[in-house]
């Protein structure tokens, strides 16, 4: 073990000595990728094709699309670093990213892609009352991408950090600031069709640097995954030391806190605004349940890969050396790529995770502009009476301003584990936006103050309990170490969410106006058949 420890540091300080080569690598992704935007853009006429890419990708191109879009920064760093760390614990994200993808094939996916156009307020207004619906639904989109970039940030400030050497505040700052503007480039160029070229090439080198270093680590350990597991009990600095393998290791000391997080880990996918307006982006529900199913076995594939490469981290690098790495916990696949490989392997590895950030922080910002231009301006502020070029016009600020507020967030951020970030996130999504979107698609007697209540009660709630937790306040990794957390747990869930399905229902219940019937039974007809998707869905 001191030779792999001798040998990872001989190579930092090769890495220190190579920044032409890192950068050289880094400079040829963003040029290919840019590439592709700028050669994808070419048709981006119309809202169709800037919000859904003219609709004209295959299921299978959509599948690997989806994947590129949700393995993030905290598929690929955040997880790693999280088996790495707590072993067992960390693997339980893994789990209940993928196993979010049920709820999402079963209950959502296609019956999406019928009702809707371009965003989820087009579903959830359909029939009910416009302006109010549209509004919260917007707001909560915004919400749900803002928590999701701030984690894309986190992890791009650490892995360019790292691979640069930079460990300072203010270096790490300005690498957040560089991702920022080129995500507003990405977006401003290649509308949706461009993001999800990117995610497409994007998804292809993450899985297959994953399989690559996978096998790597395998190899190492004469495939023998037994042999792995007691190399990182040997490299473990917990006590005892084969506490790595157990469950418990992170949350064992408040159980209630795994159950919140589990509850929006598999109820929150369902509720992301930009892996929902994916389902846009096919021409047909068919193609969208297609586009489902191999997005679940890509991501299933991948999660399965980093069980060994978290573990791999922890046996070749050490818990040690992760956590005092620029980017802490976020840099054991990087630190991996370095002990497998040398400087030309972390130049790969660090690439291909910073085109994920970039791909996946594009498809955030350009669902957040879209739900802004399209439902806000569009159908609140102008109701309805917009040109043809006006919402795209509109969309295009919207993503400078989105931009900026992700780069002053991400540098707030720095530090904390990406995969814990978009937990949050996925709880914001899962009390905010799933109760009204299974109530609009399952419950005919749903009415607009119900949706209402549901939305900015699941929201609101979940951001209080966020801002009041541990995450904000009173430990070593908070935003602000300062002071005492009014509220235990570090994931709102298990309160936010069932309060966003309880007003719902009691918003509905006592609402003195009945919703249109006629409404209702028509979306049950289109969210089952499709008829009738492509019309407006204004009324």
């Amino acid at each position: 073990m001191n030779d792999i420890f001798a040998a990872l540091e001989a190579a930092s300080t090769t890495v220190e000595n190579n920044p032409v080569l890192n950068i050289s690598i880094f400079g040829a992704f963003v040029a290919i990728t840019l590439f592709i935007v700028i050669r994808a853009s070419r048709n981006n006429k119309t809202a169709a094709d800037y919000y859904a890419a003219g609709r004209s990708f295959t299921g299978p191109q959509n599948g690997f699309a989806i994947a590129g879009d949700y393995l993030s920064a905290a598929s690929f760093l955040g997880i790693c670093g999280a088996i790495a760390l707590n072993g067992y614990d960390g693997f339980l994200y893994s789990i209940g990213f993928l196993v979010a993808w049920l709820v999402a094939l079963l209950l959502v996916a296609e019956l999406m892609r019928n009702t809707g156009k371009f965003t989820m307020a087009d579903v959830l207004s359909f029939r009910l009352a416009q302006r109010p619906v549209r509004m919260a639904a917007a707001i909560t989109t915004l919400a749900v991408c803002f928590f999701y970039l701030l984690a894309q940030m986190a992890g791009a400030g650490g892995l360019v950090s790292l691979l640069l050497g930079i460990d300072d505040q203010l270096g790490q700052s300005i690498v957040v600031a560089v991702v920022g503007v080129l995500m507003i480039v990405y977006v401003l160029v290649g509308g949706m069709k461009g993001t999800t070229w990117v995610q497409i090439v994007k998804a292809f080198l993450l899985i297959g640097g994953a399989i690559v270093m996978t096998i790597w680590v395998l190899a190492i350990n004469g495939f023998n995954i037994n042999t792995l597991l007691g190399a990182a009990v040997d490299a473990s600095t917990t006590t005892p030391p084969d506490a790595i393998l157990a469950p418990g290791l992170q949350y064992g000391a408040n159980p209630w806190d795994f159950i919140s997080l589990a509850i929006a880990l598999v109820l929150g996918t369902a509720g992301l605004p930009h892996v929902l307006m994916r389902f846009y982006t096919v021409p047909t529900a068919k193609e969208a349940r297609r586009s489902v199913v191999w997005a679940i076995w890509l991501i299933g594939l991948f999660y399965l890969l980093t069980l060994v490469l978290g573990y791999g981290a922890a046996a070749l690098v050490g818990p040690e050396a992760i956590r005092e790495a620029p980017g802490g916990v976020n840099s054991a696949a990087p630190l991996l790529a370095l002990a497998l490989g040398g400087p030309l392997l972390l130049g790969f590895i660090s690439a291909v995770a910073f085109a994920t950030i970039l791909a996946v922080v594009a498809g955030l910002t350009i669902t957040a502009a879209a739900s802004f231009a399209h439902d806000i301006y569009a159908n609140v502020v102008k109701k309805g009476n917009v040109p043809p070029d006006g919402e795209v016009k509109v969309a295009r600020r919207t993503v400078v301003v989105i931009g900026v507020l992700a780069i002053i967030g991400g540098i707030g951020v720095q530090g904390q584990n990406v995969a814990f970030l978009v937990a949050l996130a996925f709880a914001v999504a899962a009390s905010a936006n799933l109760p009204t979107i299974l109530y609009s698609l399952f419950w005919r007697r749903f009415t607009t103050r119900g949706a209402v209540w549901s939305m900015y009660g699941g929201l609101g709630s979940a951001i209080i309990l966020i801002v009041a937790s541990p995450v904000f306040w009173g430990t070593e990794t908070s935003v602000f170490p300062v002071g005492t957390a009014l509220w235990p747990l570090n994931n709102p869930g298990i309160v936010s969410i069932p309060l966003g399905f309880f007003l719902g229902w009691l918003g509905s219940v006592t609402s003195r106006k009945a919703e249109n019937r006629r409404l209702a039974a028509e979306m049950d007809v289109r969210s089952l058949t499709g008829y009738g998707a492509e019309k407006a869905t204004s009324h």
